[in-house]
């Protein structure tokens, strides 16, 4: 485990962040920030907890710190299906049931499936995506060129997420390794006709869908569990589209 002092210069050169301004929105001095990275000073748990917050730090790195500098951790990982997850779990249900017949899903921090709503199985089932799915497993299969009609455009857009997120998270193999793979792929646009988001357009046999997606994270999140979520919504990017999802789930009910 790296010590706490490496592990706060990291983290606080990742935030481009120098030690005078660190020390500045935490409103403690320079000289201390200092000596806390040189291992001069220890910090207290509510000093690590501080700057924590201050620089805006996963979760689970806060625990990394703590237990550096022997503190028991204080975030828990509490498990979906626990008791004790139950509000979260009927908000996140009713959020997918409420968006249907458009797909929905929730993912977890290494893009695995943890949810589907109806809309998002029907749709997604062929393709093999089911909960406990890898959406890394597809976006890095030779069916994605063949399956997206606008796939460069869509690979580079979604390379820069996976470097962000990873970036963000402090680093994460599986997310560095499928952006390597989609960088040979992408392809930005540089036409001046481009639209206000990038829609992901999909070929099914005769049919076009075209669909745009919005990302919701939890607030003030104290678990591990939760600060890694993600719900992703998807939505018809036209007319065409919305009625495509709606004969979907006209066919699947009857």
């Amino acid at each position: 485990m790296t010590p706490y002092p490496g592990m706060l210069k990291e983290w606080r050169k990742r935030r481009r962040m120098s030690q005078l301004d660190l020390a500045v929105e935490a409103e403690v001095s320079a000289r201390h920030i200092s000596f806390l990275e040189t291992g001069r000073s220890r910090p207290s748990l509510d000093m690590i907890l501080h700057l924590s917050e201050v620089m805006n730090l996963p979760v689970e790195t806060r625990n990394q710190m703590m237990r550096a500098e022997g503190f028991a951790p204080r975030f828990a990982a509490t498990p979906i299906d626990d008791s004790a997850m139950s509000p979260i779990r009927d908000a996140v249900e009713w959020t997918l049931q409420q968006h249907a017949p458009y797909p929905g899903m929730v993912l977890d921090q290494l893009w695995n499936v943890v949810m589907l709503n109806s809309g998002a199985q029907r749709l997604f089932k062929p393709l093999g995506i089911s909960e406990g799915q890898s959406l890394l497993d597809l976006l890095t299969s030779p069916l994605m060129p063949e399956l997206v009609e606008n796939w460069p455009e869509v690979a580079h857009h979604t390379m820069l997420r996976l470097r962000a997120e990873s970036a963000n998270a402090g680093g994460i193999p599986a997310l560095d390794a499928a952006a390597r793979a989609l960088s040979q792929q992408g392809r930005a646009r540089s036409d001046a006709t481009i639209g206000p988001t990038i829609s992901t357009i999909y070929r099914f046999g005769g049919q076009r869908l075209s669909m745009f997606g919005t990302i919701a994270q939890f607030s003030t999140v104290t678990d591990v569990t939760l600060d890694d979520m993600k719900i992703e919504l998807f939505f018809p990017a036209d007319d065409q589209s919305a009625k495509f999802l709606r004969d979907l789930a006209h066919v699947a009910a009857n």
